[in-house]
């Protein structure tokens, strides 16, 4: 049985072959496995890749100890993986908090926080996790950092609207992380066709907090000034909850996945368990998440879409959008 693999597969394996580090060979593993074909003549190969994958892991965890204890990769859950970034007193980890209930530790001081730290942000259904970050200033920005910000699937970045020097703290970050090959840019962003190097392009959105406070609003047109034509803005609050139900939308979407619920036929689809697959996904993809065996043995779906659609028959390759039910029929 032939195996299939996509153009986009072919690819991602040759960036596999050409990687250095250890974090850009993960990073490629991981996509060949997201765009693998999951049905009986790829399962050898997805168990080589698995394999390979875990120990690649294992050397960056042993090879990643720095002397500030960050570890290299902290494994991704959830809908997607977003690391939170800014300079020191940016209201990033207050605004951590308030995306997810958790508790970091916040203070009005730099460096509250002293190593990388996972929290899961909810969003409808759906958990997203965030990567709360050390601030990044001219002297500080571990390497362990910037590989996880390499492996991620988005940034987010957060500057203090009420403090007007946060277009030039903003940009020592930036210029940091350039330094390291890594670009945040907006959704819209379109690469060139050709680079004499790889750069490590980031969709990223720009939070501007502490929205509430005195000498916000002109700090917030000063970071648009600066900013809004290479990533999107959005003023919050974690004080009041200003702009947070935005935000949370903002991230989900930036993550370019969908959530399709599967349904049994003649039961209802379960809403509250979605799986979560890349934007433009088929009829294929969610076969596969749901079972391996249904990629061969499917003979064809029903679909819903919200009022458009409801249990229209679709071929295979018919691409998905984010919360269509389907329903799977086996030959």
């Amino acid at each position: 049985m032939a195996a299939n693999l996509t153009p986009q597969y072919l690819e991602a394996e040759k960036r596999y072959r050409e990687a250095k580090t250890i974090p850009e060979k993960i990073e490629c593993l991981e996509e060949m496995l997201r765009l693998m074909p999951k049905h009986k003549a790829t399962e050898k190969l997805q168990a080589q890749h698995k394999t390979k994958l875990a120990q690649l892991r294992e050397d960056a965890q042993k090879s990643g100890a720095g002397k500030h204890g960050l570890s290299v990769l902290i494994d991704k859950q959830g809908a997607g993986q977003v690391v939170c970034l800014g300079p020191p007193n940016s209201g990033k980890s207050s605004l951590i908090k308030a995306l997810t209930g958790a508790d970091p530790e916040i203070g009005d001081y730099p460096f509250t926080t002293r190593t990388a730290a996972p929290y899961m942000m909810k969003f409808e259904n759906v958990k997203v996790q965030l990567i709360d970050f050390p601030p990044i200033t001219a002297e500080f920005l571990e390497s362990s950092q910037v590989e996880m910000i390499k492996v991620a699937d988005a940034v987010l970045v957060a500057a203090d609207a009420a403090d007007p020097d946060s277009p030039g703290l903003l940009e020592i970050v930036f210029s940091r992380l350039r330094e390291k090959r890594i670009e945040l840019v907006g959704e819209d962003f379109a690469p060139p066709a050709e680079e004499a190097v790889r750069i490590f392009r980031k969709k990223t959105i720009l939070a501007a907090t502490k929205a509430d406070r005195d000498g916000a609003e002109a700090g917030l047109e000063a970071l648009k000034f600066f900013y809004a034509a290479q990533i999107p803005i959005l003023a919050v609050s974690a004080v009041t909850g200003d702009g947070l139900e935005e935000l949370r939308r903002r991230v989900f979407d930036v993550l370019h996945v969908i959530r399709v619920y599967s349904k049994v036929p003649g039961k209802k689809a379960e809403h509250d368990s979605p799986f979560v697959l890349p934007r433009g996904s088929d009829v294929m993809r969610i076969a596969s998440a749901v079972h391996k065996d249904f990629v061969e043995k499917l003979a064809y779906a029903r679909l819903w879409r919200g009022n458009e659609i409801s249990g229209l028959m679709v071929n295979r390759d018919f691409k998905l959008e984010d919360e269509d039910v389907v329903e799977l029929h086996l030959s």
